[in-house]
């Protein structure tokens, strides 16, 4: 299932923790009972984290969003769900992905928000969800597609404005 990329100029990290902010409602809203991939693609310093953290206190999170660069996976439990943050920008191949445990994170409600999905190959589901960020004039620009019925459901509850 491909549904179209829409996309939206993000111009401050302050404008994307309230993106992130919005995904959670978006994610709460749809009410899914099922895990959710979320992929989040961007060079470096793009804003990943900075949308994950809105996303986490939105949910309920105190405190700002750590970076799983050198730890791989960040789990947290807010609004009765299990979501963990991953970062698989060190990953050297996508065997080694196996060792993460990443499948079995998979379960109810959780939510797995991964950065760098390129870099599990085919050892991970594709993602409900691709969020690609990008360098923009002024800010970012977040192109967001969903691939799933599920990813569909929020995208559509997320009712992106483009810019």
């Amino acid at each position: 299932m491909r549904e179209s990329v829409a996309a939206v100029n993000v111009p401050s990290a302050d404008a994307m923790r309230a993106l992130g902010a919005r995904l959670a409602d978006a994610i709460l809203a749809v009410g899914l009972d099922a895990p959710l991939v979320i992929g989040l693609s961007g060079d470096l310093g793009a804003g990943k984290t900075t949308l994950v953290g809105g996303l986490l206190a939105q949910l309920g999170h105190a405190g700002p969003a750590r970076s799983p660069t050198y730890s791989l996976i960040e789990p947290y439990r807010v609004a009765d769900r299990d979501v963990y943050h991953c970062d698989l920008y060190r990953l050297k191949d996508p065997e080694e992905l196996e060792d993460l445990g990443l499948r079995d994170l998979l379960h109810g409600p959780s939510i797995l928000l991964v950065e760098w999905p390129e870099r599990a190959g085919d050892r991970l589901r594709p993602p409900d969800l691709r969020l690609a960020l990008a360098y923009a004039d002024h800010g970012r620009r977040l192109a967001l597609e969903p691939t799933s019925a599920a990813g569909q459901k929020v995208a559509a509850a997320l009712r992106l404005d483009p810019a």
